[in-house]
């Protein structure tokens, strides 16, 4: 992310030691930059507008109504709603190691169009179709796909292209859509069993939560019991969640697996692959690495210490 920011330093004047703004502006959103190069503490922000905020370097404590505080490190993200108050902390900011943040504000019209789309791509007979980015704030840890777009976005609005406006209107779409698709992922995993009951894509993922250790679970399977053709039951699983059905049927028995690790430590892997439902313990390990970036092997070890 350093590097990304080489031509923002170039050009940006620095006229205060905490919370320095640069602000550039897009047809239907403006970056904002932050640095502080000082320990601070109870710095107030509030934007008129639903903002998303990236840390990109170094360490800020936030204070956020209705969220606990927690240590924001680069690689994570914040939704904030309009007018909503952050209070921060900057405990490490120093002139050699400054703290620096962006926030990402759209425009609220933008936001309802995509919104809009999103909502029509999803609906299953009115069902599941109204997911907006509401008036709580989000803490967001680990999502790959908006990191990706951050940096993206924060290259192209720093640096000039003649398809600048095209490009960020195309990136500033597609992450509203991720933002929505993590919220929807959220809902429907975490939610009552009511609403699991209530909508074909979510009494597939309960039957997908009763039946993990079942060997033979398909997106044939999940489409029948969805009473849904195979190819639109895939697709509005892929547009509602972000992620295949497929996908989400291994995340789910890794998930599982990992907790077989960790309470039952005498089990080979070959057994807590069996238990796990997965067909063979080759394919078992290549999703574990895939998902948890490290084997099953590591993983056991890794709390064993």
């Amino acid at each position: 992310m350093s590097q990304l920011l080489n031509h923002h330093r170039s050009i940006r004047k620095l006229t205060t030691l905490v919370e320095n703004r640069t602000t550039y502006n897009a047809d239907y959103a403006e970056l904002n930059i932050y640095e502080t190069h000082a320990y601070a503490e109870q710095v107030a922000l509030k934007f008129d507008f639903p903002i998303i905020a990236s840390m990109l370097t170094g360490k800020k404590v936030m204070h956020i109504d209705g969220l606990e505080s927690f240590d924001f490190f680069p690689g994570e993200s914040v939704v904030m709603p309009t007018g909503k108050e952050m209070v921060i902390d900057f405990p490490l900011a120093t002139m050699d190691n400054p703290t620096q943040c962006l926030a990402l504000g759209i425009d609220d019209h933008k936001i309802n169009e995509v919104v809009e789309k999103f909502n029509h791509q999803v609906a299953i007979e009115n069902e599941n179709n109204t997911w907006q980015l509401d008036q709580n704030a989000s803490h967001l840890i680990n999502n790959t796909d908006v990191n990706h777009l951050v940096k993206r976005l924060v290259y192209t609005f720093t640096n000039n292209n003649t398809s600048k406006d095209v490009l960020l209107d195309l990136m500033i779409q597609e992450l509203i859509v991720r933002l929505l698709q993590t919220k929807a992922k959220s809902f429907i995993l975490n939610d009552t069993d009511s609403f699991l009951n209530d909508t074909r894509i979510g009494m597939a993922i309960k039957f997908i939560k009763n039946n993990l250790t079942n060997k033979d679970i398909s997106v044939d399977l999940l489409a029948k019991k969805a009473c849904m053709s195979t190819s639109h039951f895939h697709k509005k699983f892929k547009n509602t969640l972000g992620i295949s059905p497929i996908d989400y049927i291994n995340s789910e028995k890794i998930k599982f697996s990992k907790k077989l690790i960790k309470e039952r430590k005498g089990f080979r892997m070959s057994e807590i692959a069996f238990k796990s439902g997965f067909n063979n313990t080759s394919y078992f390990n290549r999703q574990f690495k895939k998902m948890e970036m490290i084997t099953p092997q590591q993983f056991q070890a890794s709390i064993s210490k």
